[in-house]
């Protein structure tokens, strides 16, 4: 008789663990980040060694790589502009926050 219990038990539990298992997959599947700056990784993938980040008051800013620090900082305040339009931010008020090379 017990040998009988647990075959009915285990026949309905490796199912229920794989539905709970694809139930909390499926909740953490569509979840996003809410970064209040958006990166352009063109040229971090190239070896550029300086970053610089922009932000607006409100919005959205730009993170952005270059072979120089003007170039970053110059990259990361046009996609400032344009992420705090998009995001329906501040694009006027974008101002360089950090900027920096790598050695």
């Amino acid at each position: 008789m017990i040998g009988k219990t647990a075959r009915q038990c285990s026949s309905w539990i490796l199912p229920s663990l794989l539905v709970i298992n694809l139930a909390l997959t499926a909740g953490c599947a569509g979840k996003t980040s809410t970064a209040r700056y958006s990166a352009s990784s063109a040229d971090s993938s190239a070896g550029s060694s300086c970053y610089a980040k922009a932000l607006p008051t409100a919005g959205e800013g730009g993170l952005a790589w270059g072979s120089t620090l003007d170039m970053a900082r110059q990259k990361s305040m046009d996609n400032c502009v344009r992420y705090a339009g998009q995001s329906g931010g501040t694009p006027t008020t974008c101002h360089v926050v950090m900027a920096e090379c790598k050695n």
